[in-house]
């Protein structure tokens, strides 16, 4: 058995790129549009680590999703946490759980869909602006 992707439903296409790919990091692996089925298929995957993937699914026509908390969370090992979260607010995007404890961090896609992120190895210090910051919102 081999793990292949996890699917997720996204709203706005560019949005939802401009979150994956550019804020967090990820690379686009391969897309696919289906002008029959009205859809678009992106994979992405973390840099260097092609096979363990994330399928954006954006249907053409409209739809409302609901449940995004319900699905849990995708996690990501990053190599610095502050700096990850750094490029993160630097793009627009609210860090909910702000890394304090050096290790653990929660952010949320155009989807409201939770990205855990978290420090390679051992935690780092306890750093400002970081340790100082609070919750916000529902991670």
């Amino acid at each position: 058995m081999k793990y292949l992707h996890t699917m997720v439903r996204v709203t706005d296409l560019d949005a939802s790129l401009a979150f994956y790919r550019d804020a967090l990091g990820l690379e686009v692996v391969r897309t696919s549009e289906y002008e029959k089925g009205r859809f678009t298929l992106v994979y992405l995957s973390a840099p260097g680590d092609p096979d363990a993937q994330l399928e954006l699914t954006y249907n053409w026509d409209a739809e409302t999703y609901t449940g995004g908390r319900n699905f849990g969370h995708l996690a990501y090992e990053v190599e610095d946490i502050y700096a990850a979260c750094a490029r993160l607010m630097a793009h627009g995007v609210l860090v909910n759980r702000p890394p304090r404890d050096g290790h653990m961090a929660f952010v949320r896609s155009p989807d409201n869909i939770s990205i855990e992120l978290l420090q390679a190895g051992a935690p780092l210090a306890p750093a400002e602006p970081w340790a100082s910051m609070g919750n916000i919102g529902n991670w």
